[in-house]
This record gives structure tokens, sequence and C-alpha cells, in this order.
């Protein structure tokens, strides 16, 4: 972001939030990208307010243990130098490229070989503090090999790197709800390790992570569990779950998203592919929501032509009531956006150049999002599910402004968009 730009976006002051019974922070995996949501919880720091729930998948997982692993004041000081570590420096070759000029309708090609470039020493050397090549691979084991030895890379420098950034103790004893998701390889269901009803030790951490081939199941009480995105990317579900009696304010940081450009070649396919696949499960979350609170209210309409005196000894009649007194619940939703530099490759380019525009675009986003004060308002039990955008909000509103459009779809547009912001 340039000097200009971050001018325009001054630091917040303390927000006040509505009485919400629970905030909570909805960290999405996907590698390399997770620094947008190191900038986007500087931005909820900065504004005062701290999650009582966080809930991460794969990288969001290693987001997690780092601010639940640290007090308030120190948690953005930690996330930075959990990124520093596991961001590999620019070598002289990179330097070079980033200085390669740039002609008149020719895009940044300095800045893509820098990505690429980063990108292949990636899968070549590894990231410092978090995983390097095996040195010997074998793929004629006839299945001799245990789980957690079967991948290209080894994880167990992250172990050391998570000890050195967040503490266990405030992880198991602070003041946030943990969860993280991951697989059992073995019965291929998703499981949420969560600090409520377990200790949480690094590896459950860590075998949120394991993406596989490139990484390997980590062995948790006699189990193997891959990355938790191998079934569902987006864990929001598990904190909305337990929302049907409590007021819930979401931060939703995703760092794939459902809409972009249509692929010019095989390259845009393979990270098309990436942004539809890992994106999918928020759409289909929002939208069971969404359909559950109209069923609620359609419940709420019926219950009122039922005698009160037969709501309270009938069974399901108070299920349906408790179904009918549901929550509101508030999802802010931060999406990271491409870059016109990156490519495929994108969720394992860990330079330093591209992890600092990472973490700047996720506090801008977040910063945008609070010039919207009323965003944060508790949603009314007769809507009883938001979600914002800011993206797709100023989207809406440069629709808005067509002079094409007739009046009435520009009327709808800018309600729409202002209130439900989506995906």
């Amino acid at each position: 972001m340039n000097a200009s730009r971050r001018n325009k976006l001054q630091k917040p002051q303390h927000l006040k939030l509505p009485s919400y019974d629970e905030i909570g922070l909805v960290l999405q995996g996907g590698g390399a990208l997770g620094s947008y949501q190191a900038g986007v919880y500087e931005g909820l720091a900065e504004s005062g307010i701290e999650p009582t729930r966080i809930s991460g998948i794969s990288i969001g997982a290693l987001n997690t243990a780092i601010i639940a692993g640290n007090a308030p004041a120190d948690r953005v000081d930690a996330l930075r130098g959990f990124w520093n570590t596991i961001s590999q420096p620019a070598t002289f070759f990179s330097q070079t490229a980033a200085g390669i000029p740039v002609w008149p309708e020719v895009e940044d090609i300095g800045r893509k070989w820098l990505s690429a470039w980063s990108a292949t020493r990636t899968l070549l050397e590894g990231q410092e503090g978090f995983f390097s090549p095996r040195m010997q691979l074998s793929f004629a084991t006839h299945g001799k090999e245990r789980p957690d030895q079967v991948s290209y890379y080894d994880t167990s420098a992250l172990r050391e790197t998570l000890l050195k950034y967040a503490n266990f103790d405030r992880v198991n004893n602070g003041d946030i709800r943990v969860s993280v998701g991951a697989v059992n390889v073995r019965t291929g269901n998703l499981v949420y390790f969560d600090n409520s009803t377990m200790r949480l030790a690094p590896e459950h951490f860590i075998a949120s992570g394991a993406l596989p081939p490139g990484f390997p199941a980590v062995e948790i009480d006699g189990e193997f569990y891959w990355d938790g995105g191998l079934v569902s990317n987006t864990p929001l579900t598990e904190i909305i779950r337990e929302s049907q009696h409590k007021d819930t304010l979401v931060f939703q940081v995703d760092l794939w998203s459902s809409r972009g450009k249509l692929p010019g070649d095989l390259l845009d396919v393979s990270e098309r592919t990436k942004d539809i696949q890992y994106s999918s499960r928020t759409r289909a979350i929002t939208a069971f929501m969404s359909q559950r609170q109209k069923h609620a209210q359609m419940i709420k309409v019926l219950l009122e032509h039922i005698p009160e005196k037969i709501q309270f000894v009938h069974p399901l009649i108070r299920e349906a009531r408790k179904v009918a007194d549901g929550s509101a619940v508030n999802v802010v939703h931060l999406i990271y956006k491409n870059k016109t530099f990156e490519g495929h490759y994108k969720d394992y380019e860990f330079s330093k150049a591209t992890m600092r525009e990472h973490w700047e675009s996720g506090l801008e986003d977040i910063r945008r999002s609070f010039e919207h004060p009323e965003w944060f308002d508790i949603p009314s039990r007769e809507i009883g599910f938001v979600t914002r955008d800011v993206h797709r909000y100023r989207q809406e509103l440069s629709e808005t402004d067509d002079p094409d459009k007739d009046a009435s779809q520009q009327s709808k547009g800018a309600s729409e968009g202002k209130l439900m912001g989506a995906k």
C-alpha cells in the first residue's frame, strides 16, 4: 500500500461495540496468504476488539495459536515475529528482478518474476522455522512407512517456532475459547480440537495444517490427522452452531475468493480451481444460516396460533420455541483479493515483500470496514442473520452509479449491498 493510501486510512479509535454475547474470529486456511489474517487482527487490536472465540483451519490454526497464546498487548508483535521467521529473505536475484523497469501497457514483470522465484525457492528449500525437504524420499516402500513419515517435507521445525511465539498454558487457560479443525486420516472425519474439552498442544495446531502430500500426518492419541481444509476450509460452523441463543458477532477472514476472473491459460485454471475449491464452504454455510433464520421466523409465526398452555406441554413444541427464539448473528466478512503479480503458487510464496503486502491488505480491509460503524449493530430478530463485506459493498455502490441501470435496479443494489454484503 503506497504512502498516500496509508495516510487516508488513519488508525481508528476504539470502537464501541453493542453488547454481543460472543465475538468470534474465523481464520481460513491458505498457506502463505495467512499474513492477511495477521493484518486483519492488527486492525481489530488497534480498535480495542478482543475475540472471545477463535476457530482456525491450517494456516488459520497457526495464527490462532499465536493470538490465543499471548496477552492482548503482545499479540501483534508475536504475529509479526512468527511471520518474519517463516518468510524467507529476498536473494540477490530476487532483488534484481524487483528492479526491472515497467514499460507502458506491460504489467510489472519484475514483481511477477520475484513472486515466481520465491515460490520456486519454497518448493526446493522449504521455509525457515516451518518445513524443509526430506533428504530421502521412497516411492516403493510397499506400505511399510508410518503416515507421519510419508510426505515431501518435514515439519518438525514448526513445533519449536510455535513454542517460541505462543504460550500454550495461555492457550488453554486464557480468556479465548479455541478450536482448530483437522481430518482423521483413518475415518475421513473432520474433528475439532477445542480447549474447552481438552488441553491443546502444538501438535493439534500442526495437525490442522498438515496438508498432504507435502506435509506429514500428525499422530495424536494413537490417531493420525491431516489438514482440516481437506473437508472444510472455513470453520464458521464451529462458532455459529452454538450461537442459537447468543447474539454473535463474527469476523470471518477468508484467504480465497469465490469471485474471480475467467482463466486464460492452464496456470490460470489451476489458480481459479483453488479459489473455488477452498472458498465454496463459505458460501454453503452462509446460505444455510440465512435459510435457517427464515425457518425460525416461520416457526415463530406459526407458534402465535397455538395456545400457550399447549406450547409448554408438548415436547416438540417446546423444541420449536427454542428455534423460534434464536439468536442474531452478524458476520463481517474479510476476503483476500488477488494481486496482479500472483499466480497459482500464491499459497506457497512466502517472500517477505509479499508477506508484508498481504498484511497491509488485511489491515486496510478491516479499517475500511470500521468506516461503517452501523455494520456492527446487532441484527433484529426479524432479520436474524446478516453478512457484510467491504469489497462487495464498494462494488455495489459503483454499480448503483451506472447510468445505464434503471432507478429501481440501482435502489435495490444499494440496499442489498449495504445490508448483506454478499460473498
